[in-house]
């Protein structure tokens, strides 16, 4: 583990593990079930056994955003149809959405694996490379919490090794998971929809730390029969639904030419069904083109000049196929 220390903590795991509390003490109503594995750590099912819902999948989005953003449910407009959706706000996007709500650890012990996002990232620090560039760190010493997109719930052997990477006791452990194809892990995933916009600039060599807020939509897919058929839609949602607006500092002519390139549209396996999209690949993930991760719709507003560039739009044609055909 880096020893990398954060110059000013925002406290992402204290804040989340206050969600995780008022969850479980409002279980029967939010539809989850709290057990314990193992030397103490906390389990929450948003949707394997329990049949979890849409306001455990708000609390859930809003932990894996470890508190420092808002999560609202709105409806979603488009050609011909009307979808339920969500409405994401924040003030510290790069570490709510980079340093936390990102999936990006890859959770597999010995014949596991989920994918893990959530504030206990930011104490494993597993990801060194994206970490290094955020310069953000959070201390061992205190509980973790981190949420889990898949089917199998966690034992005490993955409780174990989740524990051991971040540095914490397995008793000081809180752990959600909700499948992808479910009322939660759907929500939980269309509210990463300003976190995959964060994620493409990164990518393009922007420095995520001059985006001041943002604020996205994005339909909640309709809970698909698998958990492979929900990739394809909750990936559709933010992919052709997705609209984002960032506030930013910066340079008028950087930031024309940066948010030319932020949406999906910008990739050159735009326009086809995620899960198609998939299957053509042979069921590659890796074959997908990875600038194809992000919303459909940016605006880019520059705090410094007061402009406002703009490119991409939603793809209704493409959303209907995903979702009702």
């Amino acid at each position: 583990m880096d020893t990398q220390v954060a110059t000013r903590s925002l406290r992402l795991n204290e804040r989340a593990v206050a969600i995780a509390a008022r969850m479980v003490d409002e279980a029967d109503a939010l539809g989850i079930a709290r057990t314990r594995v193992g030397d103490g750590t906390t389990v929450i099912d948003c949707g394997i056994g329990a049949n979890g819902g849409l306001e455990a999948g708000r609390l859930l989005a809003e932990i894996t955003m470890g508190g420092l953003g808002r999560v609202d449910f709105t409806e979603v407009r488009f050609d011909g149809f009307r979808l339920p959706g969500v409405q994401v706000r924040t003030d510290h996007p790069a570490i709510a959405c980079l340093a936390s709500q990102y999936a990006g650890w890859a959770i597999r012990p010995e014949r596991y694996f989920a994918m893990g996002s959530g504030p206990l990232r930011a104490v494993a620090r597993v990801e060194t490379e994206l970490f290094g560039r955020l310069e953000y760190a959070e201390g061992a010493d205190g509980p973790g919490v981190l949420a889990l997109e898949g089917r199998d719930p966690p034992d005490e052997r993955v409780a174990s090794y989740i524990a051991g990477k971040a540095g914490i006791t397995p008793d000081r452990l809180v752990l959600l998971i909700a499948p992808t194809a479910s009322l939660a892990g759907g929500v939980q995933v269309s509210a990463r929809v300003v976190e995959t916009a964060l994620h493409k600039m990164m990518e393009l060599g922007f420095d995520v730390r001059r985006v001041v807020s943002g604020f996205g939509t994005a339909p909640i897919a309709p809970v698909a029969k698998d958990d492979l058929r929900a990739i394809g839609r909750t990936n559709d949602c933010v992919l052709y639904g997705g609209t984002v607006h960032l506030m930013v500092r910066g340079d008028d002519e950087e930031l024309a030419d940066l948010v030319a390139r932020v949406p999906s549209s910008s990739s050159r396996d735009y326009g086809t069904p995620f899960h198609e999209l998939f299957e053509s690949y042979g069921g590659d993930f890796y074959k997908v083109d990875p600038h194809l991760f992000s919303p459909a719709e940016v605006y880019v507003t520059n705090l410094e000049s007061g402009r406002t560039f703009h490119a991409g739009g939603t793809n209704a044609e493409v959303l209907q196929r995903s979702l009702f055909e």
